[in-house]
């Protein structure tokens, strides 16, 4: 794309779309959210004040999409409504970042790809763990050779904040959602590749939902949940307002084979009283760990000479304050995604990762629900991979990043 003005157009204004959208709009250098879409007009307000009057703004996407002038579309609608949002911008001829999960199934997922494939448009998903410095260090370090040939990785995620945030709304429903281990852990578990270097081609899993099913105070279906947090909320089972169906689980955890042989395992608790991501990777020559996420106060711990207990590491490697959502992620996405279509510049991830973070969790959903059978993981068509990786950014060229 030249470097003519590009106008954005946002489908769906809640919380995650009016961030994004503020982050995109940037008419200084050429740059401008020009429409929104929402069912719900009161969505309106917050960004005409902020990206002004002028803003077209309608609650109906298809009117947003008929606009020849968008160039490129952020979508940031709910989960089940990815792949029916970001097929009709495909289709409409624009360029779209799409919000992770890509979707909520594999077919969905490889709906969207085939589409943006038959179109030859690009197409970007929000895994922002990969523009956090965290992990981006981690990644460099692992590259680098600091614990030599990566055999294993671990993620433990205790979600404090999952009864308020997943557990109110529609997040609480299978058919909205197929899984907290898929919606959730679609972030971790492609952590976990990029670190490993690989993709899940088989997995086992097992889960329950042992608490929040426990209470009865529930919404009516007429009314929103409220996900706002507090430390009142505790301890779990004394939360009220919960959603009117609660049918996913509340604690899961999986097994991965990689295909380039590389064992994971990943667990998710969402009645932790704190919150807290733990990544571990093993090598050949060392381990690599971190303690806490948030920019300004996480660091990397390296393993790497034989000891006994040493809680300290080899190598410590603090992570700098920076500032922007998500460790500073937000920001540096939307960039990436705004470079990408204007300049064809490489990005950090791609959708085939997102397609198999899904892919992953769909299959550990399916094995959780059906006695633990070990299952196996679709792959994406060999040309359609090499479509979309062509655009990812090599190792090299993260770190020099980075």
């Amino acid at each position: 794309m030249s470097e003519q003005e590009l106008l954005i157009g946002i489908i769906g204004a809640g919380a995650r779309g009016v961030l994004l959208a503020f982050h995109a709009h940037k008419p200084r250098i050429g740059v401008r959210v020009a429409a929104v879409a929402d069912p719900n007009p009161a969505a309106f307000a917050p960004l005409k004040e902020r990206l002004g009057k002028h803003l077209f703004c309608t609650r109906d996407y298809r009117q947003l999409l008929e606009r020849e002038e968008i160039g490129a579309v952020i979508v940031s609608s709910p989960d089940f409504l990815h792949e029916e949002h970001a097929v009709a911008a495909l289709e409409a001829g624009k360029a779209v970042y799409l919000e992770k999960p890509i979707a909520i199934s594999v077919q969905g997922a490889d709906r969207i790809l085939r589409t943006a494939y038959r179109k030859r448009l690009k197409i970007m998903v929000g895994h922002n763990m990969r523009y956090m410095p965290l992990i981006q260090k981690m990644r460099d370090l692992i590259v680098k050779g600091a614990i030599g040939e990566v055999k294993a990785g671990w993620c433990r995620h205790f979600i404090s904040y999952g009864g308020d945030a997943y557990f109110k709304d529609w997040h609480a429903e299978r058919r909205k959602t197929t899984s907290l281990l898929l919606q959730k852990g679609a972030h971790d578990i492609d952590v976990l590749h990029w670190l490993c270097g690989g993709y899940t081609k088989r997995v086992t899993a097992m889960g329950n939902l042992a608490v929040y099913n426990q209470i009865r105070d529930r919404h009516p279906r007429s009314e929103p949940g409220n996900a706002s947090w507090s430390n009142e909320h505790w301890p779990p089972l004394s939360q009220k307002g919960m959603n009117p169906v609660i049918d996913v689980e509340d604690l899961s955890m999986m097994l991965m084979e990689l295909d380039n042989g590389v064992l994971c395992s990943y667990q998710q608790c969402h009645y932790t009283p704190d919150a807290w991501r733990n990544y571990t990777i093993i090598g050949t020559e060392g381990r690599i760990e971190n303690f806490g996420d948030t920019p300004g106060e996480a660091v990397i711990r390296v393993w790497n000479r034989r000891s006994y207990y040493n809680p300290d590491g080899d190598e410590q490697h603090p992570i700098p304050g920076t500032s922007g959502g998500h460790g500073g992620a937000d920001p540096e996405i939307v960039r990436a995604f705004l470079d990408y279509v204007r300049f064809d510049r490489k990005v950090f991830t791609s959708p085939v990762a997102a397609r198999n973070s899904v892919a992953a969790g769909c299959m550990a959903t399916c094995s959780l629900r059906h006695g633990s059978v070990p299952v196996n993981v679709p792959r994406l068509p060999g040309h359609m991979v090499e479509f979309f990786e062509k655009d990812v950014a090599d190792s090299s060229e993260r770190i020099e990043r980075g």
